[in-house]
């Protein structure tokens, strides 16, 4: 389960924070990890209860995704 993901980044960053600082390079990746599980969390729920897309919507998002600027309406 993806929740189960999300739930181990949040342990570790916890753990980090205890006894280092805000700007440490390991609790600065645990931290984007943890944002990276729950965005994946958040995406893979909401795909799941969508309807299908259609190619050309795939397209867009997966274009927002890649940092690809704005999908065109």
């Amino acid at each position: 389960m993806a929740t189960d993901t999300w739930t181990h980044h949040r342990a570790k960053v916890a753990a980090l924070s205890r006894d280092r600082s805000p700007d440490d390079p390991a609790l600065t990746s645990a931290r984007q990890s943890l944002k990276a599980a729950r965005l994946e969390d958040y995406i893979r729920r909401t795909v799941d209860a969508a309807p299908p897309l259609t190619p050309e919507q795939r397209d867009r998002l997966a274009l927002l995704l890649r940092g690809g600027g704005e999908a065109v309406a």
